[in-house]
């Protein structure tokens, strides 16, 4: 029998995982900021460092042969800064899984240049290469939909700030959707120019409003916007 959800109080910062940031935590879910820089999983799972070995230690809360563990539902790119949600039980992993396609995901991008066109939506075919690099593909057949909302929120000489809504969620959208268009995101290295001066990502995953996959209710959870990209926009 499943316990009814309970929000705990997250704990002080020294207890929380490095480079984690607790936004919400009960028995079924767990909602974190994560920091640019950090890998959310890799190949060797528990044995690298990452934001999914970081959860599992802090779920354990030190106990070896612990039983708790963590499923992440987004991947966040290791460059992409906020908000990751992990279910904390395979019933709540199946659920989320089963209903991500209906939840609303929001982010915020700095990228190069003004667009002309002030709000939009970008639809796009997505493929990877066997480096495993995105890439627009023009036949529907050859990749899969790719969608996203935009909308500028401010622009300085050199930079817009974006918000985001992600219709799709395939890996680097954003970034190649963006690069494409001649507007890189600011400090992609991948997709952009390899430009000085910008040592983090200008990608930032803002909120995400889902149902609990115990109580259904709605709920809304958001990660602060970095201050290099506050700064990085107010200074150009």
């Amino acid at each position: 029998m499943q316990i009814e959800p309970k929000k705990f109080k997250s704990p002080p910062k020294r207890f929380q995982p490095r480079g984690l940031s607790v936004l919400y935590e009960d028995h079924d879910l767990l909602v974190v900021d994560k920091v640019s820089g950090l890998k959310t999983m890799g190949a060797e799972a528990d044995l690298e460092d990452t934001a999914y070995s970081r959860l599992n230690d802090y779920v354990r809360k030190g106990v070896v042969k612990s039983k708790n563990r963590v499923y992440i539902l987004n991947r966040l790119e290791k460059d992409t800064s906020g908000i990751l949600v992990a279910a904390k039980n395979e019933q709540a992993r199946d659920y989320l899984l089963k209903e991500w396609p209906k939840f609303k995901r929001m982010f915020c991008a700095v990228i190069h240049g003004i667009l002309l066109e002030k709000e939009g939506v970008i639809t796009s075919y997505l493929a990877e290469n066997r480096i495993y690099k995105m890439y627009t593909v023009e036949d529907p057949k050859k990749g899969k939909m790719a969608r996203t909302v935009y909308n500028v929120v401010r622009e300085s000489r050199e930079y817009s700030f974006l918000e985001l809504e992600l219709v799709t969620d395939l890996k680097n959208q954003v970034r190649v959707q963006f690069s494409d268009m001649g507007h890189p995101v600011a400090g992609d290295k991948i997709y952009g120019d390899k430009e000085k001066g910008i040592k983090k990502l200008g990608l930032h995953a803002l909120s995400i409003t889902l149902s609990h996959p115990y109580t259904r209710e709605e709920m809304t959870f958001a990660a602060p916007i970095p201050g290099y990209l506050e700064s990085l926009i107010a200074r150009r």
